[in-house]
């Protein structure tokens, strides 16, 4: 057979088998008058479908399965539930997040927490290139920042709300500042809304959900932990699996969110130690006066160079 003849042969196939599709598709939307569902096939192909949260014109797959053409056939129709794929927008996320009493610029400059735009940019300035390092030494989305004091005073809380602050300036992410000191409640006075439960109750009492201890701080994107009422055994606590989890979730739940964790000091608490497992990086706080070179040495040795990320000066 030569080259035309085989292809006149193939036209003549395909025209066969489109003519034997196009007969089947007859019968099968062919509904007899008495059903009374006349029209039910052609109708339900030609309506747009509602998928999500978008009008789709294309129509909803079915499957159908007929028995044995005789007086009495039946069809039996099943839908194929249709769902689109959810996609992480970021900037949904963060403008959900609730900020109903957010501080005005007197009170940030009061409470000495940083923000766009104040007077003494050079403190501005610092805490952007702190956050800075940290994004490039972590090399990921998102990661954990542990601040903990060197001296013997509790005085680590301001360096973590304005590091968290810092990162929450960023309109691409935010911050959720976990306080993990339960000895000093220096937190409430930076933080706009009031504050009840948090971290240890959490991990003591198994019927609280992650949302019940989570605040608005009063500056926009950045959200707070307490450390909650259970001091007394607040080592078990943070040695807990309970809390390994918590942490894993208020972590891995957002990847535009930055965990910054506020531990007790490093040299006078045991907690502060527990607490390093949990968090990527470590930045040490230097009070003025307070902390010997040789210190600064041994508490660099003890975290190793893994989680080490740098000090932070305070006066």
């Amino acid at each position: 057979m030569d080259n035309n003849k085989l292809y006149n042969a193939l036209l003549k196939t395909q025209e066969r088998h489109r003519a034997e599709r196009a007969a089947q598709a007859a019968e099968v939307d062919e509904v007899p008058e008495d059903s009374g569902q006349e029209g039910v096939a052609n109708n339900a192909a030609s309506e747009p479908t509602y998928i999500g949260h978008t009008w789709s014109e294309e129509p909803a797959r079915t499957e159908r399965s007929y028995a044995e053409p005789g007086p009495n056939w039946t069809m039996v129709e099943e839908k194929r539930e249709k769902r689109t794929p959810s996609v992480y927008d970021a900037s949904v996320s963060l403008d959900l997040i609730d900020n109903p009493r957010p501080w005005t610029l007197d009170d940030l400059r009061e409470r000495k927490v940083i923000y766009p735009g104040m007077a003494n940019k050079a403190i501005l300035d610092a805490f952007r290139e702190i956050r800075i390092k940290l994004r490039d030494r972590a090399g990921a989305v998102n990661f954990s920042v542990l601040i903990s004091s060197l001296g013997k005073e509790d005085n680590s809380v301001l360096t973590a709300f304005n590091l968290a602050a810092t990162f929450a300036m960023d309109a691409q992410s935010s911050a959720l500042l976990v306080d993990c000191n339960p000895w000093n409640s220096d937190l409430g006075h930076l933080v706009s809304s009031p504050m009840n439960l948090g971290v240890t109750d959490f991990v003591a009492d198994k019927s609280l959900k992650v949302k019940d201890i989570i605040y608005p701080s009063g500056v926009d994107r950045l959200s707070v932990v307490p450390a909650g009422t259970q001091s007394a055994s607040a080592v078990e606590l943070f040695s807990a699996v309970r809390m390994r989890d918590l942490m894993g979730e208020l972590k891995s739940r957002y990847p535009d969110r930055f965990l910054i964790i506020n531990a007790p000091p490093l040299k006078a608490s045991t907690e502060a130690h527990i607490l390093v497992r949990y968090a990527n990086q470590v930045v040490l706080g230097v009070p003025f006066g307070e902390v010997t070179p040789d210190d600064i040495v041994s508490s660099v040795e003890t975290l190793g160079s893994e989680k080490f990320s740098g000090l932070v000066f305070q006066q």
